[in-house]
């Protein structure tokens, strides 16, 4: 599930136009032709995994763990074999990493036991194995196979949303809106496009909207222009506190008593 806050996709901008959709990919694609994942993996096997484990975590903190794991296991066996106590052993400083380490090793057994060790080039058929989604599917299509489909993370949830390019409640409204829109030549590395936008330059707290290479197209109203700091509002001094006047009642009694004790002497 995709995690947002108001902040990020609201108030909800003017869905943008084909026109301007295809500007926004030229921008893109000129800044950089040919985008990569930032996920380690050596073949389609350790990218279903690479990616199951991404899920609630860094791309960096995932590539600590299997940079080491993935040259003892890199393969369906290998990774069966160590054990799901093994394992939970590389990838504990992931979060969920016990039940994402069951899932590994029970993903790994099925690809063994129904599909000959290898990974399916479907989605259908990718989704069957354990902690695979629809995202993690799309990933691996994309990035294994070529395929052009479109994986909608937590950035490009927010991207699509706070640009107008497709606005959606729920990653799979923005997934099938950016499938419409996006020009069918960009969509091949349009995921990758739009997860490193979001990762680096439209961020959730504060887009850094000033260094944007599409800002002029885009349906954002809270934008932020520039990258200095607001500075820090000055406390205010208190005052000190100021000695009770006495009341006119207060000072008649002082009188009275002083003019009795004159009298007395």
């Amino acid at each position: 599930m995709v995690a947002t806050t108001p902040t990020e996709i609201s108030p909800m901008p003017r869905k943008m136009t084909r026109k301007n959709a295809r500007v926004l990919f030229e921008r893109l694609s000129q800044a950089d032709p040919s985008p990569q994942t930032e996920l380690f993996f050596k073949n389609p096997f350790t990218l279903v995994v690479a990616v199951a484990l991404s899920a609630q975590a860094t791309d960096e903190g995932v590539n600590k763990a299997t940079k080491t794991l993935f040259q003892i296991a890199d393969t369906p066996e290998k990774m069966a074999a160590l054990g799901e106590k093994k394992l939970g052993g590389y990838i504990k400083t992931i979060g969920l990493w016990r039940n994402k380490a069951k899932n590994v090793i029970l993903l790994s057994q099925k690809l063994i036991d129904e599909f000959d060790s290898i990974v399916p080039q479907t989605r259908e058929e990718l989704e069957t194995l354990p902690g695979v989604g629809r995202k993690t599917a799309n990933v691996v299509l994309n990035v294994a196979f070529g395929q052009p489909t479109m994986a909608v993370d937590t950035h490009i949830f927010r991207v699509g949303n706070r640009t107008g390019l497709a606005p959606g409640k729920n990653p799979l409204e923005v997934e099938l809106g950016l499938e419409k829109i996006i020009p069918d030549d960009f969509m091949l590395h349009a995921h990758h496009w739009l997860i490193l936008h979001g990762r680096y330059i439209c961020k959730a707290r504060k887009p850094e909207c000033w260094r944007c290479g599409i800002e002029d197209l885009c349906g954002f109203t809270n934008k932020v222009m520039s990258d200095e700091k607001p500075k820090p509002k000055k406390a205010k001094k208190k005052l000190a506190n100021t000695p009770k006047l006495r009341t006119t009642a207060t000072k008649k009694s002082t009188k009275k008593k002083t003019v009795k004790r004159k009298a007395k002497i």
